[in-house]
């Protein structure tokens, strides 16, 4: 697997801190910690829009078949 470099730049100290406190806590050097936080999230977030895409399709499958032609038809007798 190729690996990429990036380099981030202005991240407040408060946020440094954390980062290491955290990479600490998981016995991991920094660069880990922050592999592993965004994985994580990504992970997180992609789960989080698998669920709710299943609740969506959930839904949609319960809403009543829409007969467009008679639809279509009542609005023309609405008018007329």
């Amino acid at each position: 697997m190729a690996m990429t470099t990036i380099t981030l730049k202005n991240i407040p100290e408060d946020l440094h801190q954390r980062l290491r406190e955290s990479a600490a806590r998981h016995h991991r050097s920094l660069n880990r910690e922050i592999i592993a936080q965004l994985e994580a999230t990504l992970t997180e977030r992609n789960r989080e829009t698998d669920e709710l895409l299943a609740e969506l399709d959930a839904l949609h499958s319960k809403l009543p078949v829409v007969d467009h032609n008679l639809v279509d038809e009542l609005k023309r007798q609405g008018r007329a």
